[in-house]
Order: C-alpha cells, then sequence, then structure tokens
C-alpha cells in the first residue's frame, strides 16, 4: 500500500511477514499512569486509532484491556501489543509471563507479542519461547522491541522465524539508516517509538520551518514522516486534543524533496535507553 492511498487510522496498514496486517498509527502508553492510560485508549479508540501499544513493565495492561470493553469497539478490530520484559526472559519464564500479561489484559491472545529488549545470553531463548506463544495463538504475531543489527543478526543464526517487526527509537534526529536497511532487507517491520524525540527536538527550528509549509503541526510532521518511509508509528500521549492532532496526519504528503530535507538532520540523538550497549 503506497502512502498516497491511505486516507485514515483506522484503514491504514502495513503488511508483516507473518500474515498480520499492522494498522500505521497507534498509541503508545509508555509511562501513563493505569487511570490516565485508560482514557487515553479510550480517547484513541474513539479518534480512530486501532492500534495500541503496551508492555508488562508498563504496569498499566489491565488498564488497555479494560478501555477496549469498554469502548465497544470489536477486540478482532483492535491491533494489541505488548511485550516480554527483561526479569521474565528465557524460555520457561516467557511462558509464565505471555500468561500473566493475558490476564492482565483480560484476552485469550495478542495480536503482537515482542521481547522488550535484546538481553544477553536469553534473547534465543526467549525467541523460542515467543516462537511457541505464537503456535499455541497466545500471539498472533511475534516480534523484538530494542534490537540493533547485531542483536537481529545472532537472532536469525538460529531461526527460521524471522521477526514481524522491531520497535526502536526512531524519527529525523535518530535516523539509523543501516538498521531501516538491515530490517527492510529482511521484511522486519520497523516501528517508531519516540517519534517526536520526547518533545525534546518538537520546537527545533527546521522542524518548524517545514511543517509551516503544510499547515501542520511540528508533531504532524515528524509522525507524517515516518510514515512516509514506511514504519509504523507510536506516539505517546494522554492528552485527548493531542491524541487526535497525532492521528491526523493522512490528508498530506511530505514532498521527495522535504523528505530528503529530512533526512539530512540525523544526529543520533537518543532520548532513551541505548540498546548498541547491549551485545
Amino acid at each position: 500500500m503506497t502512502m498516497n492511498s491511505l486516507k485514515s487510522i483506522s484503514d491504514t496498514f502495513f503488511p508483516s511477514n507473518q500474515n498480520v496486517s499492522v494498522p500505521a498509527l497507534g498509541l503508545g502508553v509508555w509511562k501513563s499512569k493505569p487511570k490516565e492510560c485508560y482514557t487515553a485508549v479510550l480517547s484513541a479508540l474513539d479518534a480512530g486509532y486501532r492500534h495500541i501499544d503496551t508492555a508488562a513493565i508498563y504496569g498499566n495492561e489491565a488498564e488497555v484491556g479494560q478501555a477496549i470493553r469498554d469502548s465497544k469497539v470489536p477486540r478482532k478490530d483492535i491491533f494489541v501489543v505488548t511485550k516480554l520484559w527483561n526479569a521474565d526472559q528465557g524460555y520457561d519464564k516467557a511462558m509464565v509471563a505471555i500468561d500473566t500479561s493475558l490476564s492482565k489484559l483480560g484476552m485469550d491472545y495478542v495480536d503482537m507479542y515482542l521481547i522488550h529488549f535484546p538481553v544477553s545470553g536469553k534473547r534465543k531463548d526467549s525467541w523460542r519461547a515467543l516462537e511457541k506463544i505464537k503456535s499455541d495463538g497466545k500471539a498472533k504475531s511475534v516480534g523484538v522491541s530494542n534490537f540493533m543489527v547485531n542483536h537481529l543478526e545472532d537472532l536469525l543464526s538460529e531461526t527460521s522465524l524471522v521477526p514481524a517487526m522491531n520497535q526502536v527509537e526512531f524519527h529525523p534526529f535518530l535516523n539509523d539508516k543501516a538498521l531501516y536497511d538491515y530490517c527492510k532487507q529482511k521484511g522486519i517491520l520497523l516501528e517508531a517509538y519516540s517519534p517526536l524525540a520526547h518533545g525534546k527536538k518538537l520546537e527545533d527550528p527546521k522542524v518548524t520551518q517545514v511543517a509551516s509549509k503544510y499547515k501542520k503541526s511540528n508533531a504532524q510532521l515528524l509522525i507524517r514522516w515516518a510514515l512516509q518511509k514506511g514504519l509504523v508509528v507510536i506516539p505517546k500521549s494522554v492528552n485527548p486534543t493531542r491524541i487526535i492532532e497525532n492521528g491526523n496526519v493522512f490528508d498530506f504528503e511530505i514532498s521527495n524533496e522535504d523528505m530528503l530535507l529530512m533526512e539530512s538532520w540525523n544526529e543520533n540523538f537518543r532520548t532513551c535507553w541505548d540498546p548498541t550497549e547491549i551485545i
């Protein structure tokens, strides 16, 4: 599907290598406190979002599940992602962890289950567990998060199941072209968390100058940039107005010239944990 044919949040998908289509834009709930997380998920679903990204370590899986039930949007229409935390890595612990997450979510399955971090010495055993979790139907697809090229190569050296997705921090100021190209080559969807660089680059004059050309907010420009690169994007917000604004990115297209300009902004600027430090 080309970006020209993307018309709204709810009908915008990217195909994955595991026969599931991932809604291109989702709501991230990292650091969202339980009560505000519940409200944010309801607001997002009401605004047309159909992709919610949580994790065991976030402490809000129960609220995500409750909000989905209370929204009255059919479960089958919502793409739910959660993640295996570091303390639960390894085959046996991972098999218990998925059941714990499903219990908190109040669901029989998630649409994607991710290894949260590439923990040394455990990620391969964790991946074996995810393969079993997928075959058991507890996750429709499985993938990874915060994996760099070396971590992916290590994983793929012993498995035939390629991750459906790799969720990493990604924005014009952290534009890892080597990782982008590798994932594209392997058919791994790249997903951008912190696409707004935690707001630390939101008021950068370069962003403002380009956004003004399209009469869009700086946040909308950054989200649209990632979408046009073929990335799944999960901006986090608990503000209903911001959630709606972040979703209003399908009525304009950044020109090739401006896309190339934004490609030149990379500073390797990380706002989160640095996975390149993990062997």
